[in-house]
């Protein structure tokens, strides 16, 4: 198993609509995808800006890519993002998943 994380910063002010969007849009697109096992969607506020952390889990690199492209280390971002998105972190990050209850 595999897990692709993201990180996103918006404003605060922006923070709920912003999960809003991701719980409407891009939770229901990580799930359909195939080899998808869990979505994962943190936020930490810090004061003026939110940190939001996407942890998405696959069952192998091979299903990410059908998911985010042959370059998997790409982030994959939705057009809506510009609306909140303070930048656009060009990377993701991957790690294999070595111990779980």
């Amino acid at each position: 198993m595999v897990v692709r994380m993201w990180h996103g910063r918006v404003p605060t002010a922006k923070a709920a609509s912003y999960r809003e969007f991701l719980n409407a849009r891009a939770v229901p697109d990580y799930r359909a995808a195939p080899g998808n096992i869990s979505v994962h969607i943190l936020e930490r506020p810090d004061g003026p800006i939110t940190h939001f952390l996407t942890m998405t889990f696959w069952e192998s690199l091979t299903a990410i890519r059908g998911f985010a492209g042959d370059d998997v280390e790409i982030a994959k971002y939705y057009p809506e993002d510009r609306d909140f998105l303070l930048e656009f972190e060009p990377n993701v990050v991957h790690y294999e998943v070595v111990g779980q209850s």
